[in-house]
C-alpha cells in the first residue's frame, strides 16, 4: 500500500493475551472490507471460494488461531498470500507445523510481526475500569495485576468478579470454566504438570519430571504447551496465581493430597532441603514411616536455625508415630528456654547412643544456665564429644583447672575449642578476652551444632568487665544479640549482661534504661538461676548507686532467693560483690558467709590467680566501706596489694585500696586520693572513684582539700539522689534545692553520715541543713519534724 509504513501482518501471543482483540483493531484501521476466517476452517473447497471472493472484493482477510488450522488449509493461505491477497494472521508463539512456518515466513516478508506482551499495572487498572464501568482504586488494580500476571483474559475475568461483593475476589466462574476446558484437552502428563505447578513449589526440572513420570525432554514440551495456553507467568515456569487458584479449586481433596505426596517424593529424590519435603507431606496429611522420617529430618535440620519450627516438626513426627526424636526436641526447646526432659531417650529398637549423648549435652548446658556449674561439669565431662570441651568453662568456674585442661584436649570444632581456650585463660582476663573474641567470630561464621552452656559472647563479656575492657564487653554482647547465637534463650542473658557492663563501668543512665526494658518473659520463661542471680545483682547495684535504701530493701527479697541456692562461681564473683555490699548496707552480711567461703575456695584452688585475688579482695574492701569498718578495709587493702596482678584495672585497684583504707581510718592525703580516683576512672570504675573522693572529703579536716575532693566526687558521679522537683515548681515551703534533697533523704531514714556521703557534703553540714529545715517547717520535736516531712514530701520520697 503506497504511502503507508510497514503493516502488521502477524500477531503473536499466548492464549488470553488478546490476539483476537488485536486483529480486530488492525482490521478497523484498514477499512470496512474484512473477511474473518476463525479456526478451524471448513472444507478446502469452501476455503478456496472464500479466498477468491476476498481477492475480488480487495477485502482484508483475518486468520485467527492459525496454529489450529490443518496443513491443507495453511497451504491454501500461503498460496493466496503469495498471489497478493491482503492477509493478517494471529498465532501462538510456538510453531509446530511446517505449513504454518511457511505461511508465517511468507507474511513476515510483507510486513511486521507484533508480539503481545502482558499488560502493565496501569493498563490492568484501565481494563478493570472498562469492564466494571467505574474507576479502579489503585490497590485493586495492583492486586488484580499481580493475580493475573498482566494477562488480559484473566484480568478481565477477575474484574467481573468484583461485582460479587466487597473483599478480595475468589476464583471467578468464567476463569474456572476456562481452565477446566483447557486442562481437559491437555495430554495427561501436561495436565499433571499444570496441577503440580499450581501448588507453587519451586521444583528443578529433574524433580518435576520425576513427579510427572516423564523425561525432561517431555517435560519441556509440556511447559511449552502450558505457556502457549496462557497459564504461566511470562518468561517463567511459574503458574499465574489466579490460574493456579482455579486449577486447585477444581481438585478433589484426595487428588490434592496425592499431588503433595508426589511432590515430596520428587523433592526427596532431587535432594531438596528436608523442610521442603516435609512441608509437602504435612500438606498431604501424611502418616507412617516415610512421613515420620521426613518430619524428623526437618526438625533436625532446623533445631538450631529455627527452633520453634523444629519443635513443630518434632510434634508432627510424634503424631505420625515417631519412635524417637527426643534429643532433637530437647535441643530445640533448650534454645527457646522451655522446660526440657533430659531423661527421655530414643525408643527401643532405634540408635539410642547418639540420642542419649545429645541429651547429656543438653542436660549439661541447662545445668550451667541454672547456675549449677558442678552438675554441668559432670554431665558434660562424660558426654560424647564435644561434651568434654564444653565442660571446660564449668570446670574453670569451679576452680578445677587441671580437670579443665584435660577436658580441653578432647576433639571439638574450632569455635568450641576457642571457647574452651578462653575459659582456660580466665586467670588472665586480658588474654582470655582476645581468645573469646576469636571464639565468638568463629561461632558466628559456623554456628555450633550443640546447645551451649554459655555463649562465647557472654563469657567474653564477663572476662572483659573483669579486665576493665567495657568496649570489648559491649561489642561482644551487641554482636551476640545481632547474630542470635545461642538461640532465643540466650538473648535476655546478653541484654542483662549489657546492663551489667554499663552498671559496673559507671554508665548508670544506660544501665537503668536497659534494665528497665528486660522482662521475665523475654525468652518465654522465667530467668534461669544464673541470670536470676545477675538480675538481682544489677537491681541491687542500681539501688545502691541511686542511694535509695528503700529500693535496696525491696530488692533484697530477690537477693535472698539467689543466696539460698549457694551456687555462685568464679565468673559470678563481681556480681557477688554487688550482693555483698547490699548485704552490708542492710546489716545482713553474715548471710553471705557461705557464698564468700565458696568463692574463696575457688580462687585459692586456681592459685596463682592474682587477677581474681584482687577481684575478691576488692569485694571485701567494698563490703568494709559499706560497713564503715576501717580494720576490715585495711585487711582487704593489704590482700590486694600482695597480689601481683597484671592489668590496668587491677593496678588502679591496688593503688586505690590502701588510700581508701586510710580514709576510713581518718588519714586523708588529698593528692593521693585524687591520684587514686584518677586511676579508678581510667580503669572504668568511675563510681568507685566518686565514692572514694566522697568518703575522703567528709573526713579530711582541711576545708580547701574537702572542697577539691567533693568537686572530684561530683565530676565522677553519674547517680542522682532522687527525682528532683521541676524548677518551675521550686522547692516546697521555702526550702532551698539542697535542703529539699536533704529532707528527702532524712525522711528515707538515712543518717547524717550517709546523707553526707550521698550528697558529697560533710556530716556537720548535713546537721546545719537539718536544723534550718526544722526552723522553716516550725517543728520542735522529732515526731513533728517527721510528720511535717511526710506531709510535705509523701511517704516514698526517694523512689526512682
Amino acid at each position: 500500500m503506497p504511502g503507508r509504513g510497514p503493516q502488521v501482518v502477524v500477531v503473536v501471543g499466548v492464549d488470553g493475551a488478546g490476539r483476537t482483540h488485536r486483529l480486530e483493531a488492525i482490521a478497523a484501521a484498514r477499512g470496512p472490507a474484512v473477511l474473518r476466517l476463525p479456526a478451524p476452517p471448513g472444507p478446502a473447497q469452501h476455503l478456496g471460494e472464500q479466498l477468491a471472493e476476498a481477492r475480488q472484493r480487495a477485502a482484508l482477510v483475518l486468520v485467527d488461531d492459525a496454529h489450529r488450522w490443518d496443513a491443507g488449509s495453511l497451504r491454501l493461505l500461503t498460496a493466496a498470500a503469495r498471489d497478493g491477497l491482503d492477509l493478517i494472521m494471529a498465532r501462538r508463539p510456538t510453531i509446530e507445523a511446517p505449513e504454518l512456518a511457511e505461511l508465517d515466513e511468507t507474511l513476515s516478508a510483507r510486513g511486521e510481526v507484533e508480539v503481545l506482551h502482558p499488560l502493565g499495572r496501569d493498563e490492568v487498572s484501565a481494563l478493570v475500569t472498562a469492564v466494571t464501568g467505574r474507576a479502579c482504586p489503585t490497590e485493586v488494580g495492583t492486586s488484580l495485576w499481580e493475580a493475573s500476571g498482566g494477562m488480559p483474559a484473566v484480568a478481565a475475568a477477575l474484574a467481573r468478579s468484583l461485582d460479587d461483593g466487597p473483599g478480595p475476589p475468589g476464583v471467578p466462574a468464567a476463569l474456572l470454566a476456562r481452565m477446566q476446558r483447557r486442562v481437559a484437552v491437555l495430554p495427561g502428563f501436561a495436565a499433571q504438570t499444570a496441577r503440580l505447578l499450581a501448588l507453587r513449589v519451586g521444583l528443578p526440572d529433574a524433580a518435576l519430571a520425576h513427579a510427572c513420570g516423564v523425561s525432561e525432554a517431555e517435560l519441556g514440551e509440556a511447559l511449552r504447551g502450558l505457556r502457549d495456553e496462557g497459564m504461566l507467568l511470562p518468561g517463567t515456569e511459574r503458574m499465574i496465581p489466579a490460574v493456579a487458584d482455579a486449577l486447585l479449586t477444581e481438585l478433589p481433596p484426595g487428588q490434592r493430597r496425592r499431588l503433595h505426596d508426589l511432590l515430596a517424593g520428587a523433592l526427596a529424590a532431587a535432594g531438596a532441603p528436608a523442610a521442603e519435603v516435609a512441608a509437602q507431606l504435612r500438606a498431604a496429611g501424611a502418616r507412617g514411616p516415610r512421613a515420620v522420617h521426613a518430619y524428623l529430618a526437618a526438625g533436625e535440620s532446623l533445631r538450631f536455625a529455627d527452633p520453634r519450627a523444629a519443635l513443630d516438626w518434632f510434634d508432627d513426627a510424634r503424631r505420625a508415630g515417631a519412635p524417637g526424636g527426643a534429643a532433637g526436641a530437647a535441643e530445640a526447646a533448650a534454645q527457646l528456654g522451655l522446660a526440657v526432659d533430659t531423661e527421655a531417650d530414643a525408643a527401643p529398637g532405634t540408635d539410642t547412643a547418639p540420642g542419649a549423648g545429645r541429651l547429656a549435652l543438653v542436660a549439661g548446658a541447662l545445668a550451667m544456665a541454672h547456675g549449677r556449674a558442678d552438675r554441668a561439669a559432670e554431665h558434660l565431662v562424660t558426654a560424647p564429644d564435644p561434651g568434654p570441651v564444653l565442660a571446660v568453662p564449668a570446670l574453670m568456674a569451679l576452680g578445677q583447672r587441671d580437670r579443665a585442661r584435660s577436658a580441653g584436649n578432647s576433639p571439638a570444632p574450632r569455635a568450641l575449642r576457642l571457647f574452651a581456650d578462653a575459659a582456660l585463660a580466665a586467670t588472665d582476663p586480658v588474654e582470655a578476652v582476645a581468645v573469646a573474641i576469636e571464639a565468638a567470630e568463629a561461632a558466628e561464621l559456623t554456628p555450633p551444632s550443640a546447645v551451649l552452656p554459655d555463649t562465647p559472647h557472654a563469657l567474653g563479656a564477663v572476662l572483659a568487665v573483669t579486665a576493665g575492657d567495657a568496649a570489648s564487653a559491649t561489642h561482644l554482647l551487641e554482636q551476640g544479640i545481632r547474630q542470635g547465637l545461642g538461640g532465643p534463650a540466650a538473648q535476655p542473658r546478653h541484654r542483662l549482661l549489657l546492663a551489667w557492663t554499663q552498671l559496673r563501668t559507671g554508665r548508670l543512665d544506660a544501665a537503668t534504661a536497659g534494665f528497665a526494658r528486660l522482662r521475665p518473659d523475654d525468652a518465654g520463661a522465667e530467668p534461669n538461676g544464673r541470670d536470676r542471680m545477675l538480675h538481682a545483682a544489677v537491681a541491687a547495684g542500681l539501688a545502691r548507686r541511686r542511694g535509695d535504701l528503700a529500693l535496696l530493701r525491696r530488692t533484697w527479697a530477690g537477693v535472698e532467693r539467689v543466696l539460698a541456692r549457694r551456687t555462685l562461681d568464679l565468673f559470678q564473683l563481681e556480681a557477688a560483690e554487688e550482693l555483698a555490699v547490699a548485704a552490708a548496707r542492710l546489716r545482713r552480711i553474715r548471710r553471705l558467709d557461705p557464698v564468700l567461703a565458696a568463692l574463696e575456695g575457688i580462687v585459692a584452688a586456681l592459685a596463682p590467680a592474682p587477677v581474681w585475688e584482687v577481684t575478691l579482695g576488692w569485694l571485701h574492701l567494698q563490703v568494709a566501706v559499706a560497713a564503715d569498718d576501717a580494720g576490715a578495709a585495711r585487711t582487704a587493702a593489704d590482700r590486694i596489694g600482695a597480689a601481683a596482678a597484671p592489668g590496668h584495672r587491677q593496678s588502679a585497684q591496688r593503688l586505690a585500696a590502701p588510700v581508701w583504707a586510710d580514709a576510713l581510718a581518718g588519714t586523708v592525703e588529698a593528692e593521693a586520693v585524687l591520684a587514686a580516683t584518677e586511676a579508678l576512672a581510667g580503669a572504668e570504675l568511675p563510681w568507685e572513684g566518686s565514692r572514694l573522693a566522697g568518703d575522703a572529703a567528709i573526713r579530711v579536716p582541711d576545708a580547701a582539700a574537702a572542697r577539691r575532693l567533693l568537686e572530684r566526687a561530683r565530676e565522677l558521679s553519674s547517680a542522682e539522689p532522687g527525682t528532683p522537683r521541676p524548677e518551675a515548681d521550686g522547692p516546697p515551703s521555702g526550702l532551698s534545692e539542697r535542703e529539699f534533697e536533704v529532707a528527702r533523704l532524712v525522711l528515707a531514714g538515712r543518717t547524717h553520715r550517709e546523707i553526707g556521703a550521698q550528697l558529697f557534703i560533710a556530716p556537720k553540714t548535713v546537721e546545719h541543713h537539718v536544723a534550718r529545715i526544722r526552723t522553716k517547717l516550725g517543728a520542735t520535736t522529732r515526731a513533728e519534724f517527721v510528720a511535717a516531712l511526710q506531709g510535705l514530701l509523701g511517704n516514698d520520697p526517694v523512689s526512682p
